[in-house]
């Protein structure tokens, strides 16, 4: 009796242990818990600073820490900025500014922006992640460590002039990289890093777990967006294949593992960001299989887009929500050229884009690329409530960059439109074009806070077009500084989703005083918007001489050339015409011209003039006086006429591809190695279509 007790009682204890053993299986890990608690705490602005300030620090200041925070970092306090991404360069992969082991301290000094301070704080004791890490502990603001997963700003690197964040690794090895300098990939940069490669991919970890061993950092973001190419099979023109998203997924995992594994020895989660795409199947493409990461809970928090916006925002908030992950739209600056009285870079327009990442769902902003650290914003764009009655600009978008940069046929994913001076939309035959706006206000607006709201359209018409907003008939409008602004009743205004109807009120009407030419520009100004420009550097010159434009290319450092482009829409079926007066004056310049489909450029020397794709040539002196130099393109068709002469007949010829689909009319001085000067007297463009600039709306609040 007495053993078959026993026998029972061990029995009952052993399924006790085994519903405790269950129970403890069954009931959700604390830590994971927490690691979920602390991904959803309130970021109302993520800050990132990409770590310049260490490396172009100011000669006259003495190095301490103080100064160094003082450059991007105490004046955040006081803002809405509750979270700092600091990145310590991570240029080129694997340079940093931090203490690093596995990969190389970025030390040397190059160029007059400053000087490099990285091993000056390293010999006081910190460096330029530990000093951001200690403040956010001081200051009760969170810090990630953030790496750039294949930076290539050194793609500009050259044995004659070596680029100074080429980082070491890749001049050891070279078979680690896309390409090389003379065989260089469709997309990315030659000197990225191919992930293909067990080594990279084991780099990249390690980067990594050295921060999560070293720091006290709340957690680490992948920057998957600087820059988007990651496999060579991409790179040189096709899709990722399973295998190679398969093992960016497993790259996740181990980093996930080692995260929680040195969170757990410390007693507080390391949290894991990625920035990726707003697509799903965009991010396939480039072997990104974001949402396997989100269901596999490899990821904490999800901040989107850099170079262009795919989808409006509501669709990457949802797909985060979906697994339960926070969503961060990133606001990057704005790349468009030549806006000129509207500017996407400005307060208002920043104020419009945050309004309408909270309108969207996301729980809080992104910053990149904004160094301003005193800027007002901070204090307005992290509070909906305060925003909603402060003055916005809107666009129909403000990043400049196509899908097609980083993977072939990227573009089929492109569900938002494109519109700005760089890339019009262009009216055919008096057809309206509907473009839509995202605006953020709330309607109907609160009693003591109603806007005034302009619609403004950049437009080359001699009258009014019709404008119809969301179905309402907007009166006629008012030429005002070359924009047609339209007043908008309240009424007519939508959240989210606006549809702009604009057609033609009656065939293009040019005031320039020539019939038949789309656009003339004469030297009595400089060229302005919707022309654009390059910006200016101390080896370039644009200005105003002897009633013609000089512009000049006179360095041949990298960026050293100077160009006015026009987006003139033309296209292969029908005949454009660019007509132009030039002299030269030493050198090399070009006309670069494009119709979305092919290109070619039109180089004048001193003794005459060549089409560099077909190396047809022209004996001509250009020096002597100005001449007047016409191009006429249609389908593969391309003849140049010198003087009213036949010079270059280049028919069937034009045929070398558009990259990246440009449509372009550009004149100027050089490229970077090259020098070159000329004047320019007049410049005359017909393509047949009227082109659509920009879209722009306005509130402005009593």
């Amino acid at each position: 009796m007495k053993t078959t007790l026993c026998i029972l009682a061990s029995v009952l204890l052993l399924f006790a242990v085994a519903a405790e053993v269950k129970a403890q299986a069954d009931a959700p890990d604390a830590f994971v818990q927490q690691r979920k608690q602390l991904a959803h705490r309130k970021r109302r602005i993520i800050f990132n600073n990409d770590g310049n300030e260490v490396i172009y620090f100011p000669k006259n200041l003495p190095v301490t820490v103080e100064n160094v925070l003082a450059r991007r970092t105490t004046p955040l306090l006081g803002t809405h900025v509750d979270t700092i991404f600091y990145c310590p360069i991570s240029s080129g992969f694997g340079y940093f500014t931090h203490n690093t082991k596995v990969g190389s301290v970025l030390e040397h000094t190059w160029g007059d922006l400053g000087i490099n301070i990285t091993r000056p704080l390293i010999d006081q004791g910190t460096d330029a992640l530990k000093m951001i890490v200690d403040f956010g502990r001081a200051n009760g603001i969170e810090v990630f460590f953030s790496m750039r997963m294949n930076d290539t700003h050194d793609g500009a690197h050259t044995p004659e002039k070596p680029y100074p964040l080429f980082p070491p690794l890749k001049a050891k090895r070279p078979d680690l990289l896309m390409g090389t300098i003379q065989n260089r990939p469709k997309h990315g940069q030659w000197s990225a890093m191919d992930y293909t490669h067990p080594e990279v991919r084991d780099l990249a970890f390690r980067f990594f777990e050295e921060v999560c061993q070293n720091y006290d950092v709340d957690g680490i973001e992948l920057d998957f967006w600087r820059h988007l190419v990651y496999f060579k099979s991409v790179a040189w023109g096709g899709t990722a294949s399973d295998a190679e998203r398969e093992m960016m997924t497993d790259l996740l995992r181990r980093i996930r593992r080692m995260a929680d594994a040195e969170g757990r020895k410390r007693g507080r989660p390391i949290l894991i960001a990625v920035r990726v795409p707003d697509s799903v199947e965009y991010s396939r493409m480039v072997g990104l299989d974001i949402e396997r990461w989100l269901a596999e809970d490899l990821v904490d928090l999800m901040v989107a887009t850099c170079y262009f916006q795919l989808n409006p925002w509501e669709y990457i908030v949802a797909l985060g929500h979906k697994y339960g992950v926070p969503v961060y739209p990133s606001l990057s600056e704005t790349r468009v050229r030549s806006e000129g009285r509207y500017r996407r870079g400005s307060q208002e327009s920043y104020r419009a884009r945050a309004a309408r990442v909270w309108q969207s769902g996301a729980d809080g902003i992104y910053l990149f690329n904004f160094f301003n650290v005193t800027a007002p914003m901070l204090r307005e764009i992290g509070d909906p409530k305060l925003l909603a009655k402060l003055d916005k600009t809107y666009f129909v978008n403000v990043r400049d960059y196509s899908p097609e940069l980083y993977v072939t046929g990227g573009s089929r994913h492109q569900n938002l439109t494109v519109l700005n001076p760089s890339r019009p939309l262009s009216m055919q035959d008096g057809q309206p074009v509907t473009v839509p706006l995202y605006l953020g206000e709330r309607v109907p607006p609160a009693p003591d806070a109603v806007p005034q709201v302009k619609l403004c359209l950049l437009i080359p018409t001699a009258r009014s077009p019709r404008v119809r907003l969301n179905g309402t008939a907007l009166p006629e409008g008012e030429l005002v500084d070359g924009w047609w602004e339209y007043r908008v009743p309240i009424t007519a205004i939508k959240e989210g989703a606006n549809e702009v109807e604009v057609a033609m009120a009656s065939p293009q009407e040019v005031g320039a005083g020539e019939p038949g030419w789309d656009v003339v520009w004469t030297a009595d100004a400089k060229p302005t918007t919707p022309w654009a420009t390059d910006r200016a550097r101390r080896n370039t010159a644009l200005e105003l001489k002897d009633g013609a434009l000089l512009i000049a290319d006179r360095g041949s450092e990298p960026g050293d050339y100077m160009h006015c482009v026009y987006a003139w829409n033309a296209r292969p079926d029908r005949e454009s015409v660019a007509e132009f007066e030039a002299k030269v004056i030493s050198g090399i310049s070009y006309v670069i011209f494009s119709n979305g489909v092919a290109m070619e450029r039109l180089r004048l020397t001193p003794d005459g003039i060549t089409l560099t794709h077909t190396g047809l040539k022209h004996a001509v002196d250009t020096t002597d006086r100005f001449h007047t130099y016409r191009l006429a393109i249609q389908g593969n068709d391309l003849k140049v006429y010198v003087d009213g002469k036949l010079a270059l007949d280049a028919s069937g010829r034009f045929t070398t591809a558009a990259p990246g689909g440009h449509n372009s009319f550009q004149f100027g001085a050089a490229n970077s190695p090259e020098q070159g000067e000329a004047l320019w007297r007049s410049v005359r463009l017909r393509t047949g279509a009227t082109s659509l600039f920009d879209v722009v709306m306005t509130f402005d609040y009593p």
